[in-house]
């Protein structure tokens, strides 16, 4: 009797839930209830040694997960990836949480958000205290307390950053986009950390992008903006980025925290859900490739040859040495944990969709994975810009009399009209009253004493005109200059022991070389074109494009 008392109780909290959140049972919903899905999509593969710790680099598809842009609730990464700092031995007994996580995705923080992701870079300082989403772009907009604004410093001189997120070319779809990160040795190892004796290492952590239109290094992390919480505690030196190596196995993953939906219940007390339109990408076989070639590297792969170069010896050509790599390979497996739930339910409310029923994990060459989809279920759909495959949109929540209840996806015709759930529509949100704190520019210090304007910059300004809508305006600054480098922890010969190196990258190192192995399969996306930049005459060598304002473009 034991067990059917565990279910019968099993049922009453979950019927108790359901009235607690504004479900109902017994009768039918005046009007279907606002809730949402989110979760995980995981993605296992091969382990690595652990001497490959110097960096990684994969390819991911960029593609529009909702057919609208819902709205600034909205935020989800496609696949990537967290890469945490390698420790000798075990990791150390207390909350260290610091990484470098970002990717492709749209987050709440977005102002200019489009169906068409972004990039961010997604540094985070210990404990979430920080985190660097770009050049200029970190935790918060208040310039009083930069925390991360300041922590990422612009290396490329082809690239324009905007801070609300690096643009792919509107309407990317099906496309890849190969980005990776591995240590430069731009700075060198100080004894101290802001006045404090504690050390501050030499890592420079440069994300390195490829695409149809631009190769090479962007941006990369300053060591200070992991090593500044240890000047505060000094038992913390030596445990980040700025000084340790990267753990090569690593979680790989598409974390989803908001995608729209409603449910209602209908007369019999049944409740269905139905999903706002979700897609993947489709190739011409039906199936859906998300990750491609992930390889982890060694310090043989670029480390090395560019500390020679900079100590005096020959030119280091940039590319990444693929023998130094460490692929790891997918296989056919994987889970979800995606779930439906409204917004104010516990964890134990929040009851998983039947992701089996309409998608297998699939290895579609060793490097290469996706999933194959259930086409009873899921729907071929072409969109304006490329080829995509249709999720089921409407879920009926079943075995709500046992411990384990699901969202089992049915046709729309299997759902009750009663319900009101076809009237429901998911469009973009066009209320400006409802957006206007999010579309409010972003703006830098304008204090003529501020880093910004002492020494300042070069030349400018310019303006760049983005397929999102927006307008850039940004100025040339010398490398050494720009404000993430005056907010560094270094001294004026430490900078300019920089600009020597920056301005032989700049010589040597292209945008159209081959940096990152290039994929097997597929095609390249593009950046947004109005972010590929010139530098004025005279600038090409030693100076970066920095944005010092972000606004909606006027019509």
């Amino acid at each position: 009797m034991l067990p059917h008392r565990q279910n019968s109780f099993a049922v009453s909290c979950y019927i108790l839930g359901m009235l607690l959140l504004g479900g109902h049972v017994g009768r039918c919903d005046d009007s279907p209830t606002e809730v949402e899905m989110a979760g995980y999509l995981l993605v296992p593969h091969q382990e690595a040694p652990e001497t490959y710790n110097a960096g990684f680099s994969m390819y991911v598809t960029a593609w529009p997960l909702l057919n609208h842009y819902p709205g600034n609730r909205f935020q989800t990464g496609l696949f990537g990836t967290w890469m945490f700092a390698q420790y000798d031995g075990a990791t150390p007994d207390r909350k260290l949480y610091s990484d470098i996580e970002g990717g492709l995705g749209w987050w709440r923080d977005t102002r200019f958000a489009t169906e068409t992701p972004k990039f961010i870079m997604g540094g985070v300082a210990l404990n979430f205290s920080e985190w660097a989403n770009g050049p200029g772009a970190g935790k918060g907009r208040d310039w009083d307390q930069p925390k991360g604004k300041y922590g990422i410093a612009q290396l490329s001189s082809s690239v324009l950053w905007p801070p609300d997120g690096l643009n792919l070319k509107q309407g990317t779809c099906n496309e890849l986009v190969g980005y990776g990160y591995l240590p430069l040795p731009l700075s060198t190892h100080k004894s101290t950390t802001a006045g404090k004796q504690v050390p501050t290492g030499d890592r420079c952590w440069t994300l390195f992008l490829n695409t149809g239109n631009f190769k090479g290094p962007v941006a990369f992390f300053t060591p200070y903006f992991w090593s500044a919480a240890t000047a505060d505690d000094p038992t913390l030196s030596g445990l980040f980025l700025d000084s340790r190596p990267s753990k090569p196995n690593k979680a790989l993953q598409m974390e989803t925290q908001y995608i729209p939906a409603f449910q209602a219940t209908d007369s019999n007390g049944v409740t269905y859900a139905r999903v706002a339109p979700t897609s993947f990408p489709r190739d011409a076989s039906g199936d859906s490739l998300v990750v491609h070639r992930m390889l982890v590297y060694n310090k043989n792969a670029l480390w090395d040859a560019v500390k020679t170069w900079f100590d005096g010896g020959p030119a280091a050509n940039g590319k990444i040495d693929e023998s130094a790599s460490a692929p790891q390979t997918f296989m056919s497996k994987g889970g979800s944990t995606w779930r439906i739930y409204p917004r104010s339910a516990t964890k134990e409310q929040r009851v998983k969709i039947a992701w089996d029923a309409f998608a297998s994990p699939v290895e579609l060459d060793s490097v290469s994975y996706g999933y194959r989809w259930n086409y009873e279920l899921a729907t071929k759909t072409e969109s304006e810009h490329g080829q995509l495959v249709t999720l089921p949109e409407y879920y009926r929540l079943d075995g709500v009399e046992t411990d384990k209840p699901i969202w089992v996806p049915v046709p729309s015709a299997e759902v009750p009209v009663e319900t009101g759930l076809a009237n429901v529509q998911f469009h973009r949100p066009n209320d400006k009253r409802a957006n206007h704190k999010m579309a409010e520019p972003y703006v830098t210090p304008d204090d003529p004493l501020s880093c910004w304007k002492k020494p300042g910059p070069a030349a400018g300004p310019f303006q760049a005109k983005l397929g999102d809508g927006s307008v850039v305006t940004y100025y040339w600054y010398r490398f050494a200059d720009q404000p993430a480098l005056l907010n560094a922890d270094l001294t004026e010969v430490e900078r300019e022991a920089m600009q020597l190196k920056v301005e032989k990258l700049h010589r040597t190192w292209t945008k159209d070389r081959e940096y990152l192995a290039p994929p097997t399969l597929g095609t390249l996306a593009d950046l947004d074109p109005a972010l590929l930049v010139t530098p004025p005459k005279g600038l090409e060598i030693g100076y970066v494009p920095i944005a010092t304002r972000q606004e909606e473009q006027t019509r």
